[in-house]
């Protein structure tokens, strides 16, 4: 159909006020949100790393340097952004540490990409070189890894420290990572080494005192519960006790809202009363007859109860937490039981001391040398909340270290060598590649030398000359292990100097990088609904006014 004057006629697909953007112009866009967002965690990488405080809306401040702690805290907007906030959480959830690393790899993979892209070359052709350069490199790291065999214990053990070490060398608390590594490699190895289930460690942070009051309970640990008249008259300490643990209320039932009994009788009242103290009497009655010395419930355990168990030497504790109670159950056995009829031994747990213990300004109840161990707690002291709070999250992916350790058994160097090594290996390949792909996977090796040049940067070193030295090492033989070494600020064989890390943190770093850069390479329009972000607009209708008059002062 012809128009007059040629006019074609405009057509309006989206909704009035949606922004839309797309073309070369808006990869750019996307690539420059990226290299924004690794610039707010850049400086926290490796040993001499900065810690960021950040306060949110509500006030609550943290420090911390974990990058997937810094990437949650900051709220960002940008969609393109938001690929690289979410990579550095599955880092976190899936190998523990490497959350800053990953972020770096993937900008500097779009920052040395981002030429190729203003000069033309299709993004296509970029993710091809891309996924090619990720499955060398992962192949390559595998290659490297060293393989640290199980059969002595001890030799284990000093593998699992080193690890647990190199990953708490960027954190607060590497001061005291000799005092740490020790109770990580503990925890680890109290599980389960089939599961190594990272729930079965309970963390509990009490204020006050220095960090090396810290505790490490072969057991279980909670805070005292609250707690009724007649609980001071209990004992605090037993050894090998019987220990139940319950889902049972033992308290007189209120009666329900409106509740109503009819009696003909005053007799008849009477023995209504009677029958509710004779049902609660007969379960303390029950409880008593198993023999067991400690007495846990999920449910609360009430004053009469408490009096009752008190009479007769026995501790109770109601409304204990549910992680805490299944911790306790794993750790001294039995079962939790939701009711008193008809338990047995075998319902029963036991550990060798039971205490009360009073830590900081906190009461603890301790369990220790439970036979069924397959759990362990950890008690961090500190000064203040927010430092505590940050050695958790340091311990956190030191203990998920060592897990990986234990499962993947392969470690590679830190300190930047495996990056190097890698890189050189790329670079080479590169060479023995036709057309574009060549510049694309020598753009990835490169991208690989941000880790070491970062580092370099953070500890004050002239990144130039030491990356120089790392180049002209890794091309000789025996150089493979040659990283960034902080303490003599030049380089050194990281694998003797003891700075290992689990392989899985390497390969795992690699894949996600590339992922989330081909991601955002992939995207050549971004269509945004600004009425669907203003508040009140979710429902699609008008916001709603208010009636006149209503609610206005005086004039």
């Amino acid at each position: 159909m012809a128009f007059p004057g040629g006019v074609q006629p405009q057509i309006i697909i989206l909704k009035e006020g949606t922004d839309t953007s797309q073309g070369k112009g808006q990869l750019l866009s996307n690539i420059n949100a990226c290299m924004a967002v690794a610039d707010c965690v850049r400086t926290t990488l490796g040993p001499r790393g900065m810690d960021k405080l950040i306060v949110d809306s509500k006030g609550q401040v943290t420090i911390s340097n974990d990058g997937a702690t810094i990437l949650r805290l900051l709220d960002i907007v940008h969609p393109a952004g938001k690929a690289i906030v979410d990579i550095s959480r599955a880092q976190d959830a899936e190998v523990g540490d490497g959350t800053t690393s990953v972020t770096l790899l993937a900008s500097e993979l779009l920052k040395e990409i981002k030429q190729y892209v203003e000069d033309g070359v299709s993004p296509q052709i970029i993710m091809k070189g891309f996924r090619k350069a990720s499955v060398l490199a992962v192949n390559k790291v595998k290659e490297l890894a060293v393989t640290i065999e199980r059969k002595n214990a001890d030799e284990f053990r000093d593998l699992l420290e080193k690890c647990a070490a190199t990953a708490m060398s960027s954190k607060l608390i590497h001061s005291h990572k000799d005092f740490f590594k020790k109770m990580v490699v503990d925890s680890v190895l109290h599980l389960d080494q089939e599961e190594l289930s990272e729930k079965m460690i309970g963390i509990k942070k009490v204020p006050g005192g220095a960090m090396q009051d810290s505790l490490f309970i072969d057991g279980v640990a909670f805070k005292k519960t609250f707690s009724y008249a007649g609980f001071e008259q209990q004992p605090k300490s037993f050894k090998s006790p019987k220990i139940l643990c319950l889902n049972v209320e033992l308290e007189l039932k209120a009666e329900k809202d409106n509740a109503e009994v009819r009696i003909d009788a005053v007799q008849d009242y009477q023995s209504i009363v009677d029958a509710e103290w004779q049902i609660i009497y007969d379960k303390l009655e029950k409880i008593v007859q198993t023999g067991a010395k400690i007495v846990l419930s999920r449910l609360p355990i009430g004053d009469l109860a408490t009096q009752y168990f008190a009479d007769r030497d026995i501790f109770c504790a109601g409304r204990v937490a549910n992680d805490d109670l299944n911790r306790v159950v794993k750790a001294v056995g039995g079962s939790v039981q939701s009711s008193v009829n008809d338990i047995s031994a075998q319902h029963l747990g036991t550990c060798n001391f039971f205490e009360e213990k009073q830590v900081g300004s906190e009461r603890y109840n301790l369990f220790q040398g439970c036979p069924q161990a397959k759990t362990c707690t950890l008690l961090l002291r500190g000064g203040a909340e927010q430092f505590i709070a940050e050695v958790e999250r340091s311990l956190h992916d030191a203990i998920m270290i060592v897990r990986r350790a234990i499962k993947n058994k392969s470690v590679v160097a830190g300190g930047g060598a495996t990056e190097m090594e890698v890189s050189k290996y790329l670079r080479d390949y590169s060479k023995t590649v036709e057309g574009k792909q060549q510049m694309i996977i020598a753009a990835f090796a490169k991208a690989l030398e941000v880790i070491p040049r970062q580092l370099c940067m953070n500890a004050g070193f002239d990144a130039t000359d030491i990356l120089n030295q790392l180049r002209q090492k890794h091309t000789q033989p025996g150089g493979t292990w040659f990283g960034v070494d902080i303490m003599s600020e030049s380089i050194a064989d990281n694998f003797e100097q003891f700075v290992w890390e689990p392989a899985l943190v390497k390969t795992n770093a690699i894949s996600a990088a590339t992922e989330a850069a081909c991601l955002i390479l992939s995207v050549d329009e971004t269509v945004k609904n600004v009425q669907s972000e203003q508040p009140g607009q979710g429902m699609g209708g008008a916001p709603m006014r208010g009636r006149g008059g209503r609610g206005r002062g005086r004039r």
